[in-house]
């Protein structure tokens, strides 16, 4: 039964981690204070913190569909991404801010085959993958002569690199951004062969992950 796993899960957590960890959680009661922010997708095949063994408090995290930034918008509508956005840099002053995709995602493939799920523009996923679509349009035109396969796999990148320039009309972000206080990276999970890219702004192209790009990106 689903609910039982995850309830036996917890009890283990409990005996196995959170008892020997005992102090830890316990200054985490009282604050946290995460260096890292991540923009990650909801997908339940794709847990950041467990495929960066993360401890409680290392990541202040934010998933959504597709890891989307929606550009920078002051109306009356809810923003809730936005609003982790402008806590995490305001208040929790983060050091640095990972957008997260990965293979084979279901937004991103919803996207590029038009499907009927997100087709009614009255829809909560047609209005929020819409924020992808420019990245789909240069897709089409970058990737016209290639499969679905390869044309899906390009979205997913193309969308990070989108999200990441959204993070940019954020005024607070490109403030600390060009003040040196804060670094935004672009990461790719490839679940199939467990291959982690980072995208590399100079070369404008996605390379796997190692200590040493880290370095040469300038890690704070």
């Amino acid at each position: 039964m689903p609910l039982r796993k995850l309830a036996s899960g917890f009890l283990s957590f409990r005996e196995d981690t959170y008892l020997p960890k005992r102090e830890l959680f316990q200054a985490l009661a009282q604050k946290q204070a995460p260096k890292i922010m991540m923009v990650a997708c909801s997908d339940s095949r794709v847990d950041p913190a467990i495929l960066t063994n993360s401890d409680p408090g290392d990541i202040f995290m934010v998933r959504n569909v597709a890891n989307l930034v929606p550009p920078f918008a002051q109306d009356d509508a809810k923003h809730g991404t936005s609003a982790a956005l402008e806590f995490a840099v305001n208040s929790l002053e983060v050091q640095h801010i990972i957008v997260c995709g990965h293979a084979g995602c279901g937004g991103i493939k919803a996207l590029m085959t038009a499907d009927p799920a997100i087709a009614d523009a009255r829809s909560f996923i047609h209005n929020w993958m819409n924020i992808a679509d420019e990245a789909r349009r240069r897709t089409l035109l970058m990737h016209r002569h290639h499969q679905l396969p390869e044309q899906l796999r390009a979205l997913e990148l193309e969308a990070i690199k989108t999200s990441l320039a959204n993070l940019l009309t954020f005024p607070w972000v490109l403030l600390r951004v060009q003040e040196g206080k804060l670094r935004i990276h672009g990461w790719y999970f490839d679940i199939a062969d467990g291959s982690m890219h980072m995208y590399v702004p100079d070369e404008d192209r996605f390379r796997p992950l190692t200590l040493e790009l880290v370095a040469q990106l300038q890690d704070l």
